[in-house]
């Protein structure tokens, strides 16, 4: 299975972090709309990922309370058209989170600045494990100063643990 080390922090814009982006050369990967559908499951988060006409089935396990946020995940591509209603007739939707993604990639890392409906401005770094955890780590490590993002600011809950909490689901 998959694992990456992940950090998401509220921000009011994105210039400085775009102006840091260009500094360290992460390459610009695109412009992604996107709709998490969020299910109810006994154990850790499932959601079908929506984005054009792309859909996937995204499962993953993350300890919120651990020093550093490890995630690992599985991904499933779907290919049928009605996977949104056929997965809400096995299970209850718990969350509809929509989403405007600019995506950066540096190295094994993957920059999301998302502009979510209902909660604002975010950034999210997800480093995936290529080798160690460790050399993982020190690449995390290398983005955060680079982008100066200040690791006291870090949100530990998902965009769908942010809607349920606020009731803007």
């Amino acid at each position: 299975m998959p694992v990456n080390l992940e950090i998401k922090v509220k921000v009011e814009n994105f210039d400085l972090i775009l102006s840091n982006l260009k500094k360290v050369k992460a390459k610009k990967a695109g412009l992604l709309h996107q709709k998490d559908v969020y299910f109810s499951t006994p154990k850790g988060l499932l959601k079908l990922r929506k984005e054009g006409k792309n859909q996937q089935l995204i499962r993953y396990q993350r300890n919120e309370k651990g020093k550093n946020r490890w995630s690992n995940f599985e991904i499933l591509e779907l290919h049928q058209a009605h996977a949104e209603s056929f997965l809400k007739n096995l299970w209850d939707c718990e969350v509809v989170v929509e989403k405007v993604r600019l995506l950066y990639l540096h190295e094994n890392t993957r920059i999301h600045l998302d502009k979510v409906k209902k909660l604002g401005s975010f950034i999210e770094l997800e480093t995936k494990v290529l080798t160690t955890k460790k050399e993982a780590q020190q690449q995390f490590l290398f983005l955060l100063k680079a982008l100066q993002l200040d690791p006291k600011e870090e949100l530990r809950l998902s965009y769908h643990d942010l809607l349920l909490q606020t009731g803007k689901k």
